[in-house]
């Protein structure tokens, strides 16, 4: 008889094929519940609901950090992005280049969460805007946010205001009384995320960097890195129990990506034949956009480990052994 495990993600190319059952992983019946990411990391953080979960990487290295020891990592990762490439400044800000964030009110949904933390490393490193520089404006609310379930502090000599329960990130940056915003989204309505305001479309917003596919490049040629935000945890009492399940799950989620790439690669032909590419489009779409496992992400992990510890996340460096199953440290 296989195992039975709930299972909690968000629905992308990548997982997609877990939910709809085209991948099962060996000894091991999954129970999926199609969750919004804020919504689940601030549950399991707090309630440990389910077996197995997508976890925000900033998360899981803060709780490791404080002694937490209910999880295991899995090293599978279901998104990237270059979040800095991405915060939204107001026209009349005077914000032309990240320099210019210094001593402005800043917009973030969740102070800890890891586009936050990928956001302020490359503000630090490439720019030197530290987070002292900017006056922060969060939105969730301690009872309902990872860093309430973690129990996270202000680091020293960072100011992190509260959003009033009344207003939220996207009200705020049309008023003007934020003048920026990092990692904005619009999310359905869940317990833990308010803002519904569509700022891009806004007349009134826009991007801090005008090419932001530009700035991607740039920094990946520079650093070789992709940020990863959202990797996947298991509960530790399983792993004790069956620690099997570990390189199984890990295994199935690597199938379920190689199909992901192949769908990928079908559509990439799809718009060589129809001329729809630009030049040299066509070679970044094949180049799978994400692995999983310690080894190919090994570089990238320990900078948002590092980054943690600069940023006052953490009080001390986390390994990665220390982070995800030792089964899986060298694939």
């Amino acid at each position: 008889m296989n195992l039975q495990m709930s299972i909690a993600m968000a629905a992308n190319p990548r997982t997609w094929p877990i939910f709809d059952g085209r991948i099962k992983p060996k000894g091991i019946d999954l129970v999926p519940s199609m969750v919004l990411p804020s919504e689940l990391f601030w549950r399991q953080l707090k309630f440990a609901e389910f077996d197995v979960s997508e976890m925000s990487f900033s998360s899981l290295i803060m709780a490791v950090a404080q002694g937490d020891t209910r999880w295991v990592g899995l090293p599978v990762f279901t998104t990237k992005r270059f979040f800095h490439a991405y915060i939204l400044v107001r026209k009349d800000a005077g914000i032309e280049r990240p320099e210019d964030l210094k001593g402005k009110r800043v917009g973030v949904p969740e102070y800890q969460q890891t586009a936050a933390l990928w956001t302020r490393g490359a503000l630090e490193h490439e720019w030197g805007v530290t987070p002292r520089d900017i006056e922060f404006w969060m939105e969730r609310v301690p009872s309902h946010s990872h860093r309430g379930a973690v129990g996270f502090e202000t680091p020293p000599g960072v100011t992190i205001n509260q959003i009033p329960a009344e207003k939220n990130l996207g009200t705020m940056m049309l008023s003007g009384e934020l003048q920026a915003v990092i990692h904005y989204t619009l999310n359905p309505p869940n317990p833990v995320d308010r803002s519904n305001a569509n700022l891009m479309a806004d007349p009134q917003i826009k991007t801090l960097f005008p090419d932001t596919s530009a700035e991607c490049a740039r920094y990946y040629k520079k650093t070789g890195i992709f940020p990863i935000n959202h990797g996947m945890v298991i509960k530790r009492e399983i792993v004790e129990r069956h620690p099997w399940v570990v390189l199984n799950l890990l295994e199935a989620f690597s199938q379920a990506n190689d199909i992901a790439n192949r769908e990928r690669l079908a559509q990439t032909d799809y718009y060589v034949a129809a001329g729809l590419l630009a030049p040299g489009a066509e070679q970044a779409l094949r180049t799978p956009l994400l692995r999983h496992g310690v080894v190919a992400n090994r570089k990238v992990l320990e900078t948002a480990a590092q980054y943690s510890l600069e940023q006052g996340l953490t009080p001390r460096l986390v390994k990665l052994e220390e982070v995800f199953a030792a089964s899986t440290l060298d694939q």
